[in-house]
């Protein structure tokens, strides 16, 4: 990626963090910061091998799903690059699906490239690393496994995110990138950030379910069109203190099959 480049990204990535509510270092809640941007976000557990993210634009509506059966830092790293899509890359009718190769760095695709950098701007801007390093690390001994999960906490991001961001900017070389994943093998993330106090959901899958209130009407749609089962409508009305019985009348009763990402919002048009 050309350097003009990367500096066009840099800017657009700082100029949404400035939209956003931000604690000593890191953003509080970027799936907050969606709602308030006006994006219509879906949080769901497809499952740990399902895709990770989907982003897409129809008419007015700027979708975002995420899977919330990924560890949350890896939810919020989603989630950024899709933004990174978004703020990017959308024109109407263009789709993003997000899986674990276009969001582990190794992709040949310039757009996906593109969101990934993006993200990690927006995650970790230089700067504030530079502030963390300055005002948190002990310069007198090695950058340790416990200084990458002080980082992980503040960031809301994961181990290797903070580890590739960190070798990108020149703050470690590949031998202390080793050095360091070989500690959080030995002492595993878990314990790491139980160590220093921090955010131990950052490991764990959030299952979250988060659906904007006018998805009922969707998931009606997508349930009558055999798009989801009546497992998952169930679990959608649950989340609004509803029950099939509410909403009986207007349903065509279906066989059960498993949900499917596009499926999910499929509606949005209807």
């Amino acid at each position: 990626m050309l350097d003009s480049r990367k500096k066009e990204i840099r800017i657009k990535a700082e100029a949404f963090r400035e939209k956003c509510k931000v604690s000593k270092y890191g953003i509080i809640d970027l799936f907050g910061e969606c709602e308030r941007c006006g994006y219509k976000l879906l949080r769901y557990p497809l499952g740990e091998h399902a895709d990770l993210g989907f982003s897409t634009k129809r008419d007015e509506d700027v979708v975002i799903f995420t899977n919330s059966c990924s560890r949350l830092a890896r939810e919020i790293f989603t989630l950024a690059h899709e933004i990174g899509h978004i703020q990017m890359h959308f024109e109407q009718g263009v789709s993003f699906v997000e899986n674990n190769l276009t969001l582990s760095g190794h992709t040949m695709n310039e757009k996906e490239q593109e969101a990934n950098y993006f993200a990690a701007c927006l995650l970790m801007p230089k700067n504030e690393v530079d502030r963390f390093f300055d005002l948190e690390i002990n310069d007198d001994k090695l950058l340790s496994a416990m200084d990458i999960a002080k980082l992980m906490s503040e960031f809301n991001v994961s181990f290797q995110m903070v580890l590739n961001r960190l070798e990108n900017i020149g703050k470690i070389d590949a031998k202390e990138r080793l050095r360091l994943d070989n500690q959080k093998n030995e002492l595993r993330i878990g314990n790491l950030l139980k160590s220093v106090g921090g955010n131990s959901r950052l490991n764990q899958a959030s299952g979250e379910m988060a659906i904007p209130s006018e998805y009922i009407e969707y998931a009606i749609f997508n349930y009558n069109h055999n798009a989801i089962p009546m497992e998952t409508l169930k679990k959608i009305l649950e989340y609004y203190s509803l029950s099939i019985e509410d909403i009986s009348d207007r349903l065509v009763p279906k066989a059960e099959e498993e949900p499917d990402l596009d499926d999910l919002i499929g509606g949005l048009d209807d």
